[in-house]
C-alpha cells in the first residue's frame, strides 16, 4: 500500500508534466514533458502495485510512442524549433471545455458509491513474459519485425526521394 503523500506527489508531477506539454512553445520540449508524464504515470502504477501496467506504460508509451514522436519531429521539422508549437485563438474555449469536463468527471467520482474489496495482489508480469517467450514467441517476433519495417519506411519517407538517377 502506498502512502497518500506519495500518490499525491506523483499525481502533481504527472499533472505538472502534462501542463508542460501544452504550454511549451518548442515542440521538442513538449515531447520531453510528455515522456516525463508517461514515466510518472508508470511510477504511479508501480506504487499502486500494478506491475504489468507499469511495464506496459514504460515500454509502449514512454518508450515507443515518445521516441516515435521525437523522431517524427526531428525528421519532419526543418529550421528553428523555438516557436514550433504556436498557440491559437481557441485557448480560452479549450480551457472552458476542459473545466466543464473536469467538473462533470469530479461530480461523477464523488456521486458514485464505490465498493471496496481487498484482495491479495499477485504480479502478472512473470506469466505474461513467460507466455511471450514460449507460446507466443512467433507472433511477438513478427510484430517486432513489422514495427522495424514500419520505422525504416517512415525514416525513408521523411528523408525524401532522391531523383538524381
Amino acid at each position: 500500500m502506498v502512502a497518500p503523500w506519495v500518490f499525491w506527489l506523483l499525481a502533481i508531477v504527472t499533472l505538472a508534466a502534462a501542463l508542460g506539454v501544452v504550454t511549451q512553445r518548442n515542440i521538442v520540449y513538449s515531447a520531453y514533458w510528455l515522456i516525463l508524464s508517461f514515466v510518472a504515470v508508470a511510477v504511479l502504477y508501480m506504487a499502486l502495485e500494478a506491475d504489468l501496467l507499469a511495464v506496459i506504460q514504460i515500454l509502449i508509451y514512454a518508450g515507443a510512442v515518445s521516441i516515435l514522436i521525437v523522431f517524427a519531429i526531428m525528421l519532419t521539422r526543418r529550421g528553428d524549433l523555438r516557436n514550433s508549437n504556436p498557440f491559437n485563438k481557441y485557448k480560452l474555449t479549450g480551457m472552458v471545455i476542459t473545466a466543464a469536463f473536469f467538473g462533470v468527471l469530479a461530480l461523477a467520482l464523488v456521486k458514485t458509491p464505490w465498493a471496496y474489496v481487498l484482495s491479495p495482489v499477485t504480479s502478472a508480469v512473470g506469466p505474461v513474459a513467460e507466455a511471450m517467450m514460449t507460446k507466443y514467441v512467433v507472433p511477438f517476433e513478427v510484430a517486432a519485425l513489422l514495427l522495424l519495417v514500419g520505422m525504416v519506411g517512415a525514416i525513408l519517407m521523411a528523408r525524401g526521394v532522391d531523383n538524381r538517377q
